[in-house]
Parts: structure tokens; sequence; C-alpha cells
């Protein structure tokens, strides 16, 4: 009986120490996949970039506004955004000028990023 019911703990025992070791295992794995990254958005264009946005590069799941309340992007001006958080490779930059236009550009997570915008970067009007 004593042999049985020792045998029973060593099993819980066995199988409570591959559980917490499983859940360490899961943890890690997913701080591992998120990263972060800062980008530099440089404003060499005429117009104001009025909106920014992330999303992943092959979806159009946009976040919110990541400019600070107010603020643009004038031109001759500068923004850095920091502590962008990636659970990619990359992340997709979309900025929205002073026409409703959006620019976009896709940046590496990990490191940080300069995103220079001119007269001569694409914009995507709508069709327009």
């Amino acid at each position: 009986m004593k042999n049985s019911r020792s045998k029973r703990n060593l099993y819980r025992l066995a199988i409570l120490s591959l559980s917490v070791f499983a859940l360490a295992v899961l943890s890690s794995a997913r701080t591992a996949g998120t990263t972060s990254t800062s980008v530099n958005i440089v404003n060499h264009s005429d117009t104001e970039i009025r909106n920014v946005y992330l999303s992943p590069v092959n979806a159009n799941n946009w976040s919110e506004n990541k400019l600070s309340d107010g603020a643009i992007i004038a031109p001759g001006q500068s923004y850095n955004l920091s502590n962008v958080a990636c659970d990619q490779q990359q992340v997709k930059v979309i900025g929205e000028d002073q026409d409703g236009c959006f620019l976009s550009t896709i940046a590496a997570c990990g490191s940080n990023s300069d995103w220079t915008i001119t007269n001569d970067t694409e914009r995507d009007c709508g069709g327009q």
C-alpha cells in the first residue's frame, strides 16, 4: 500500500514538474517573439504628415494614430517613434498627409530605422 502511494506521489511530482517546465518554455518563447524598434520619420516633402499608423506587413490592421496629441510632422521636421512593438521581423509604418493620402514604408524590427519622406515618395490617394 505504501509503495503504491509513493509511486502515485512520484508520478504527480513528475507531471507537475513537466507542467511547470512547459509553462516556462511557452512564456519565454512568447517574450522572445516580441521585439521593439524605433523609427525616425523625416519630412523633406512640401506636405504635413498629420497621422502615423503601424500595421503588420501583410495586413491592413492599422493601429491608432502614433503621433502625440495634435502633433504634426511639418515640412523640414522629424518625429521619432520609439519602442514600437513588433511581433514579426518587420512592421509597416503608414503616414497620412494633409490631403488624406497615405505613404508607407517597411521598417526592420530590432534596429533603429530612418524614413525620409520627399515629394517623390509614392502616395496612395484612393485612386485620385
